[in-house]
Order: structure tokens, then C-alpha cells, then sequence
């Protein structure tokens, strides 16, 4: 980019800026960095800059490269949710492009100040994450690099079971084993008093651990594995940490996009674009917005024509195709006129996607971006997608539940010295979808690698409730 091209890039900066504050926009400043491909694969790849080395980010930057290089998908921006924000444009990109993605990053930066699940990021990550691969690069130095890159396999196949509501703590003291035979210590006159009246000791009392089921099972691990050194609980500390920031972009996925979809657009039809240019816009518009393959969303599109459609219902106007549209009990209610703009603004606030779609997704939408549940099945001795379900209702119910804890298995822990012998025992909180056996197997010896003992989930498979069970190697499956 020539310095003449980087003074025009400025003053649309600046232009776009004020259009977005003009329409009630309330975006956080954004410093902007037009960069290389190769940066733009590294900054997706790794999720934070200067975020520590691990072979799963290597993996993500070729599958980025290979998909970028073969016209698969087109990379325009990374945004990071920072105050001031930091966003990095492609710097083979035409002006254009660089106008609507700033747009649409200007739409992400009002996004991530004002929804209420990013209220509690820590908007600094990104010197905490320097930070962080510091120490383990350190660990790695200390420890030997594959040692400290085992225990990271082992921890990154667990780092969605986390619990927002719980924020970290200091580390706690691991649970001693009782030893054998061991007394209560005495004091200088236990004796007398042994003499004078001899009781037997009370029994000791059950006592659960944890007192309940545990949902962050990153954080208990952290505070209770016997075994772990010092470092390898700063690791588990790092990983939490870092996934606790990453969450809200997790949750709200669709409507992030979606809400910068919609205001780039808006932003972009109120600039002196030439006629070239809203023709390319709309070529632009139209790629970043199309509805995807037959098998998957595409969030940006999702959540556009949500907002759009949320605009519609609360300024009055009645469904495109005539479709009745209903709240979650079924009952066909009447829309206030002239409060499109107010409702979507409340629903940037308020909503993550799992919410977002309950309350508006309708029968309209859904016929109008044909949407349907599907499943495998075996059709002339060949496993293939076939549709399911296309009753709206059921399309809807069945998204809201696949986001239910970013779609993980909900798994807690339900006691921490099962059967008094220092084992690990887990319930997966079954609501029809069965664990993958493998993937539970793979993942069940990574946490008896961290937890140092046996360790345990009771599920349900076949309808029937089962344990499936690992040594640290073999894996067992029992009814319980």
C-alpha cells in the first residue's frame, strides 16, 4: 500500500467512524493494521497475537492457508475485543473492501462494548496472553518442550468445560490422603482427660466433595489434582483464563456477525460510493451473506436476516410470505409500529444466540432461508444426509438445544474421591444426544493423565445408563 493509498484509507477511517456514531453506534475506538496474508492466517489460527505455541494452532493456520489459496473462503478482517479494539485489514484487499470491512468492524466494536456477555472480558488479553506464552515458554525450557505440550493435549480436550459464573480464584490446596493409621493430633493433657472418662470417637461424618456437582471441571482440576506440579496448574490457570475471554465470542457467534452484517451494510449505503463501487459492495454484500452449504449455518447470513427481520415485525410490517408469527407458546401476538430500530439496539444488549433465536426465529425466517434439521442414514448400503424435520418449531428448538453449552456434552464432576479410593466420577447430563464413544475414550484418558487415578462418567447409552471407565489406558464400559 502506497502512502497515498494509506492517507485515503485514513479519511474513510475517519469518515465511517462518524457515519457509525451518526446511526447510534457506540463502538469502542479501533485501531486498524493493514497486513500481509500470512498474518491474517496466523492472528485466526492462534484466536489472540502472541498467544502461546501449540501444534493445534499450526494445524488451523495451513487448513486456513490451503482454504484461502484454493478460493474456498475469503479472509477481510480480524477484530479483537480489546478497548481500543485491534483490527487487522488484508493488505491485497481493494479500497472498497477495506471501507466495508471497517464498517463491519466497527459494527463487532459496538458489539462487544455494549452486549452484556462481554462485560466481563478482560479487555487487555492480549498483553495477558504475551504473558502467559512467556511462562510457557519458560515451562517448556524447564521442563522439556513435548512434556509440557502433553499436559496442553491433555488440558485443550477439556477447555470448554467451564463455568463463566465462576470467576478464577487463588489456588487451592490440593486434598491430602489420609494416611494409614493416622491419628488426630493430641495435646499435652489428652491423657488425663482419657483417664478420667473414656468415650470412643464419633464417627466421622460423610461428607461430599465437592459439596455439589462441579460444572468447571478446568477449575477443579486446577485446585484439587494431587499430583500436578506447580506449572502444570498455572497451565490449566492460563487455559481457563483465556477461554473465560473467548467465551462470549462463543455464545453470541450468529449475532456478532449478523449485527456487523447489518451495519456495514447501512453504513456502506450511506457513503458518496460511485456507481462501480455499489455495484462491487453489493457483489461483496452478497458473498459475505450467502446461506451456505445444505449442511451448514452461516452465521453472518443467520443473524443478518434475523436483525432484519426483528426490524420489520417491530416497525409493524406484516410477514413477507404471510406467515403467523407467534412467541415461544404458540400464541400469535401483535408488533407496536415505529420500534424497529429501538428493538434490535435492546436485543444487542440483552441476547446471546442461544436466546436470540429462541425469541425470533419464526416460521417466516425459516421458510424464507430454508432451514430444516437432518441425520445420517443408510440408503442403499451408502450413509448419507437426508432431511428430518422442517416444521419451523422443531427447526428452532433443535438450534437452541445445540448451543446449549456451546454445544459440549454438559459433564460435572460428582465426586472427587469415588468409592474413597481418590478416583474422579463424572455424569454426563444426557437430554437425547449420546456421547461418541471414541472421542469420550480419547478424552476420559487425557483426564486421568491430569487427575493422576481412575477416572469415571456415567451416561446413558442405548436408553440404558452406563459407566464408562479408564485406568489411564484401557477403557471399560459397565451398567450402573
Amino acid at each position: 500500500m502506497t502512502q497515498a493509498e494509506r492517507e485515503e484509507l485514513n479519511r474513510w477511517l475517519d469518515a465511517i467512524y462518524e457515519k457509525a456514531l451518526e446511526m447510534g453506534l457506540d463502538p469502542f475506538p479501533v485501531h486498524f493494521e493493514v497486513v500481509p496474508d500470512h498474518v491474517i492466517y496466523e492472528l485466526g489460527a492462534y484466536g489472540l497475537p502472541a498467544r502461546f505455541s501449540h501444534w493445534t494452532f499450526g494445524r488451523d493456520y495451513h487448513r486456513m492457508k490451503t482454504s484461502y489459496e484454493y478460493n474456498l473462503t475469503r479472509i477481510y478482517e480480524i477484530i479483537f475485543n480489546t478497548d481500543p479494539s485491534q483490527a487487522f485489514l488484508l493488505d491485497s484487499n481493494s479500497m472498497l473492501s477495506h471501507k466495508l470491512v471497517a464498517a463491519h468492524c466497527y459494527g463487532h466494536s459496538d458489539f462487544f462494548k455494549n452486549n452484556t456477555y462481554f462485560q466481563h472480558t478482560d479487555r487487555s488479553m492480549i498483553e495477558r496472553a504475551r504473558l502467559h506464552a512467556e511462562r510457557i515458554r519458560k515451562y517448556q525450557m524447564e521442563h522439556g518442550p513435548e512434556v509440557v505440550e502433553r499436559f496442553l493435549d491433555a488440558a485443550m480436550s477439556i477447555q470448554e468445560h467451564l463455568d463463566p459464573a465462576k470467576m478464577s480464584r487463588p489456588n487451592a490446596q490440593p486434598v491430602a490422603e489420609p494416611k494409614e493409621n493416622e491419628q488426630p493430633p493430641r495435646g499435652p493433657y489428652d491423657d488425663i482427660w482419657y483417664v478420667v472418662e473414656e468415650k470412643p470417637a464419633p464417627p466421622a461424618r460423610e461428607q461430599r466433595f465437592p459439596p455439589e456437582p462441579e460444572k468447571d471441571l478446568l477449575l477443579f482440576l486446577r485446585d484439587y489434582a494431587r499430583d500436578l506440579e506447580p506449572w502444570q496448574r498455572d497451565c490449566l490457570e492460563i487455559l481457563r483464563d483465556e477461554m473465560l475471554y473467548f467465551l462470549p465470542q462463543m455464545r453470541t457467534k450468529i449475532m456478532n456477525e449478523g449485527w456487523a452484517s447489518y451495519w456495514h451494510e447501512k453504513i456502506l449505503e450511506s457513503l458518496p460510493l460511485t456507481s462501480e463501487e455499489h455495484l462491487e459492495f453489493r457483489r461483496m454484500h452478497s458473498a459475505v451473506l450467502s446461506p451456505g452449504g445444505s449442511v451448514h449455518l452461516n452465521p453472518y447470513y443467520v443473524g443478518y436476516q434475523i436483525f432484519k427481520d426483528i426490524e420489520r415485525r417491530w416497525n409493524g410490517e406484516p410477514d413477507p410470505d404471510g406467515e403467523p408469527e407467534e412467541d415461544w407458546l404458540g400464541n400469535t401476538i401483535e408488533r407496536p409500529t415505529g420500534q424497529g430500530r429501538e428493538r434490535i439496539f435492546q436485543s444487542r444488549l440483552e441476547d446471546d444466540d442461544q436466546s436470540f433465536l429462541g425469541k425470533y426465529l419464526t416460521a417466516g425466517l425459516c421458510k424464507r432461508m430454508d432451514l430444516f434439521t437432518y441425520k445420517m442414514e443408510e440408503i442403499n448400503g451408502e450413509m448419507v444426509w437426508v432431511v428430518q424435520e422442517t416444521d419451523w418449531r422443531k427447526v428452532r428448538d433443535a438450534l437452541v438445544a445445540q448451543m446449549t453449552n456451546l454445544g459440549a456434552p454438559y459433564v460435572t464432576v460428582e465426586d472427587g474421591d469415588f468409592e474413597h479410593r481418590g478416583e474422579l466420577l463424572l455424569r454426563h447430563h444426557y437430554d437425547g444426544r449420546p456421547l461418541d464413544f471414541d472421542y469420550t475414550a480419547r478424552t476420559l484418558r487425557n483426564l486421568a493423565y491430569i487427575w493422576g487415578r481412575p477416572v469415571h462418567v456415567d451416561t446413558v447409552s442405548n436408553d440404558e445408563p452406563v459407566r464408562i471407565s479408564c485406568d489411564g489406558e484401557n477403557i471399560t464400559q459397565t451398567g450402573t
